[in-house]
């Protein structure tokens, strides 16, 4: 079989540069080439001299390195297929062991080293002279044939002491990390936790066209990654730079983008693709894999959306293979999302194999009992969330659903990540206790279900139609008909579940059941002042502000439903 030949990378320099490095952790099998500027790079690639090439294009400190806009306009063939992320370490360099930092009068250095360091140079050198040099060997060989070892120079600690400096000063810069694309000569296939980078073409500006744009994304549930805009130096119109998670391939993103550039731009390929890579993390994550106990809809619903960021999930329940007992030995964290009866009971079952150091996070209806058991079973080592997800699986995205989350004593940075997960997903957070979660449950669930299910027995006991209820209700009384339609064209077994909630949730329905007893014999006695009196009571806790905020969520509902269709 023949060899394969030498991959050959191009980078910025000079070798041990930060893009040096970021080049070799690509493909430390590669032949690398340094290039002094990006325009040589660039020009290398296009005109195929060079396989790939690595370039800097975001640092923590600084923000975008190379605007996204002036360096995609200049690259005319190949795609942007990779990203390599890497911790800079600056330091400060001078040419004699004898030399000390206040004895210098020049700084030299690249622009966007001074750029990482700023904060270093204004408060240690606040006199200094700031010469920046886009070729540092030619700089360098010019202060030794001078003479001048007044000059410090800042970089990295290997490229220092490559060219025979003396480290006068470590870690000049902390915190700061860099972001390297890699383009390439083949579009990147899939990986199943991918980003796409797109560009607009020079648009005629409106109002509402960057709000527009990124609502196709949302609605689909697309994450923005990033997103800037600037106008065309030549046209002088808007360009927008988008990196959207998920790949050009996925049915989301292929339908995000021929909406804008159907409906939105109204032009055909008025979006450049830039490439599609693994999505980059800037911010380390410590969960690694979880793994679900239950494998209904909406196990499957959360476990499409984790996949989609990046950790691996394991699926069990009673017909799979993987068995919990091994799956458990096997994740960071554990959820248990089965019906609401069996939740305490599943707890106990495999709550004791959960080690120290992971989580268990219940992804369910009823929080008081399910949280005391499962705090009874695990080790205290053992970290313990419970989050309520109110919706369903039918739903698209948790873009503006409500979700509520009981945290406990034990509850630490499995949980703080999880949490992050849903609100990076656009889900409202709310955070109870477990009795006032479920206090609130009933309000928010019980009752209506009861409601709904009592409802329908008296339709169907009067024999009252569906055609009969259209035609005598005002918009305001459909709405409890409606909920209470809904609810039976569902899945029995949610609502019956829910009805079968225990706890401070029951107490909701019981007062309920009293003070309906109450009104109704208050109307049948005509005691229309102690009604008026009553009503006029109650209005202190549904106030206005109340009634519009909902009514504009409605709408919002409406809005977005409306242009679906």
């Amino acid at each position: 079989m023949p060899e394969q030949p030498q991959m050959i990378i191009g980078t910025l320099g000079p070798s041990h540069s930060h893009a040096w490095q970021a080049a070799a952790l690509h493909d430390p099998a590669a032949e690398l080439k340094a290039f002094p500027h990006t325009n040589g790079l660039l020009a290398a690639f296009a005109a195929g001299a060079i396989d790939r090439a690595v370039l800097p294009v975001y640092n923590t400190r600084e923000g975008s390195g190379t605007q996204y806009f002036g360096l995609f306009s200049q690259i005319k063939a190949g795609w942007w297929i990779d990203n390599v992320v890497l911790p800079v370490s600056l330091s400060l360099g001078v040419f004699t062991p004898s030399t000390q930092p206040e004895e210098l009068k020049t700084l030299l250095g690249r622009r966007a080293v001074f750029r990482q360091c700023e904060e270093y140079i204004s408060r240690t050198f606040p006199d200094i002279a700031l010469t920046s040099v886009a070729d540092l060997d030619l700089a360098l060989a010019r202060v030794r044939a001078q003479g001048a070892h007044s000059c410090g120079v800042i970089d990295t600690a290997e490229m220092l002491l490559a060219y025979g400096l003396h480290i006068a000063e470590r870690e000049v810069a902390p915190h700061s990390r860099t972001r390297y694309a890699v383009l390439g000569r083949k579009l990147a296939r899939p990986t199943g936790y991918d980003s796409t980078a797109l560009l607009t073409k020079p648009l005629d500006d409106r109002v509402g066209l960057l709000v527009d744009i990124l609502g196709e994304f949302a609605r689909r549930g697309i994450n923005i990654l990033d997103m800037s805009s600037e106008n065309d130096p030549q046209t002088q119109k808007l360009q927008i730079y988008v990196e959207a998670e998920g790949h050009i391939e996925d049915e989301a993103m292929a339908g995000a983008i021929a909406q804008i550039e159907e409906r939105i731009v109204g032009q055909k390929h008025s979006l450049r693709l830039l490439g599609c890579f693994p999505r980059v993390d800037m911010r380390p994550k410590h969960i690694r894999s979880v793994g679900f106990i239950g494998t209904g809809d909406m196990s499957a619903w959360f476990a499409e959306r984790l996949e989609n960021e990046g950790y691996r999930v394991f699926m069990t329940g009673r017909n799979t293979e993987l068995r919990p007992e091994q799956m458990i030995a096997e994740v960071d964290v554990v959820l248990v999302c089965v019906p609401i009866s069996v939740t305490a009971d599943t707890v106990r079952q495999y709550g004791p194999l959960i080690a120290d150091g992971k989580a268990l996070i219940l992804l369910a209806g009823e929080a008081d009992s399910t949280i005391s058991t499962a705090l009874e079973c695990t080790s205290k080592g053992v970290e313990v969330m419970l989050v309520h997800n109110l919706w369903g699986p039918a739903a698209a995205a948790m873009k503006d659903k409500n979700a509520v989350v009981v945290r406990t004593r034990r509850s630490g940075k499995f949980s703080s990540e999880f949490e992050a997960f849903l609100y990076k997903h656009g889900a409202s957070i709310h955070y109870d206790s477990a009795l006032r979660h479920d206090l609130l449950m009933g309000i928010g669930q019980k009752l209506p279900t009861a409601v709904s299910v009592a409802l329908a027995m008296t339709l169907a006991e009067n024999q009252i139609t569906a055609d009969e209820i259209a035609g005598h209700c005002t918009l305001t009384s459909l709405y409890p008909i409606l909920a209470m339609a809904r609810a039976h064209s569902q899945n029995p077994r949610t609502y019956a579940e829910i009805l079968s909630m225990r706890g401070e949730s029951g107490k909701i329905v019981r007062d309920f059941a009293l003070n309906l007893e109450r009104v109704m014999a208050m109307g049948d006695k005509a005691k229309i002042q102690e009604l008026c009196g009553l009503i006029e009571q109650n209005r202190k806790h549904l106030t206005e502000r109340f009634l519009q905020n909902r009514m504009d969520q409605a709408k919002a509902v409406d809005k977005v439903l409306g242009a679906m269709i």
